[in-house]
C-alpha cells in the first residue's frame, strides 16, 4: 500500500505538492455546514426527565442551535444560562395559530424573553385539511397580522408546512397561495423538507421557486419504501447536499432536525449530528 507519507517523500514522486495541494489531499471537499440545531420535541421525554444532562449531551453531538417554545428550569434567565454554557443558541419557538390577541401577547412576550429570533406557527389553519381558496384567504390574512405583530415584538416570523399544503384546491396548491398571498417582509416559511417531498414536491425547487422566503428549515428524513415513513436524518432517501447548496445561495442559516415518533430521540440526534458534522456540500 502506498501510504500518504510514501507518496508525498518517496524517491519515486514525480512532483512536490504544494501545502494547498496537501490541504485538498488530505481533507474532504465541498463545504461544511457551520452551525445545525434541533427541534426540542425529538428529544421531549428526555428532557423532562433530566434537561440539563440531555442537553449537554446534544452540545456533545455539535448540536449548537435550539427551536423551542418554552423553558426548562425555574425562569427563562436559568434556562438561558445553562444553553449559553453548553454553547447552544435558542434561535426559534412556536406558539399557537388561533389565540386571542391576549394569549398571543403572552406568547410573543416568552419568546422574547427566551431571546428567540423568529416565531413559529405549526399549524397555519383554522380547520383541518384539506384547504379550500376561502381558508387560505383567511390564513393569508391571519399570517399578515401575525407576521407584524411579531415584527412589533422584534421577531421574525415563519409559518411551517405539511403535506397537506400540496393537495390540489379549486385553483392551485395551498401552499403556493400562502407564499403569494403574505407580505414577503413580514411571512417566511419554516420549510420542512420530509413533509414537502412527501406531499409531491421538490423541496430544492421550492426553495428556487421562491427565494428570500426561507429563514429556517427542518431537516427531516424520509425512510425508503411506498409508506414513506420518518426516518433519522443522513439515514434516509432526502438529498440533503443539494437541499444546502441551495441553502447557501440563498443565505439560509439555521436548519433544526426532527424526527416524529422517534423510538430513541438522543440515538437518532447522535447520529444525525455525525451525519451533519462529516457532511460536504
Amino acid at each position: 500500500m502506498i501510504t500518504r507519507r510514501k507518496f508525498i517523500s518517496g524517491t519515486t514522486a514525480a512532483v512536490v505538492l504544494s501545502p494547498l495541494a496537501l490541504d485538498l489531499f488530505a481533507a474532504p471537499q465541498g463545504k461544511k455546514i457551520k452551525n445545525f440545531g434541533f427541534i426540542s420535541g425529538i428529544i421531549g421525554k428526555e428532557l423532562e426527565t433530566d434537561w440539563k444532562g440531555t442537553l449537554k449531551k446534544a452540545a456533545s453531538f455539535g448540536f449548537t442551535e435550539i427551536e423551542t417554545g418554552n423553558f426548562m428550569g425555574n425562569s427563562p434567565e436559568e434556562f438561558l444560562s445553562y444553553l449559553d454554557e453548553v454553547k447552544i443558541k435558542l434561535v426559534a419557538g412556536g406558539f399557537e395559530f388561533k389565540v386571542t390577541d391576549e394569549d398571543l401577547k403572552k406568547s410573543l412576550d416568552l419568546l422574547v424573553k427566551l431571546k428567540a429570533k423568529i416565531a413559529i406557527v405549526y399549524w397555519p389553519w383554522y380547520t383541518g385539511a384539506p384547504f379550500s381558496l376561502t381558508e387560505c384567504r383567511k390564513s393569508a390574512e391571519r399570517l399578515n397580522f401575525l407576521g407584524k405583530a411579531c415584527r412589533d415584538k422584534g421577531m421574525e416570523f415563519a409559518w411551517h408546512n405539511h403535506d397537506k399544503e400540496f393537495v390540489a384546491m379549486e385553483e392551485g396548491l395551498p401552499f403556493d397561495f400562502l407564499m403569494q398571498n403574505t407580505d414577503p417582509g413580514l411571512v417566511k416559511c419554516e420549510l420542512d423538507i420530509y413533509w414537502a417531498a412527501k406531499g409531491g414536491a421538490d423541496p430544492v425547487g421550492l426553495m428556487k421557486k421562491y427565494p428570500g422566503r426561507y429563514n429556517i428549515l427542518h431537516i427531516k428524513d424520509m425512510a425508503p419504501g411506498t409508506a414513506m415513513d420518518f426516518e433519522c436524518p443522513g439515514s434516509g432517501i432526502i438529498d440533503f447536499p443539494a437541499v444546502f447548496r441551495e441553502s447557501d445561495r440563498q443565505g439560509i442559516k439555521h436548519f433544526m432536525i426532527e424526527r416524529d415518533n422517534v423510538p430513541d430521540g438522543l440515538a437518532c440526534m447522535k447520529s444525525a449530528g455525525e451525519y451533519l458534522r462529516n457532511l460536504r456540500y
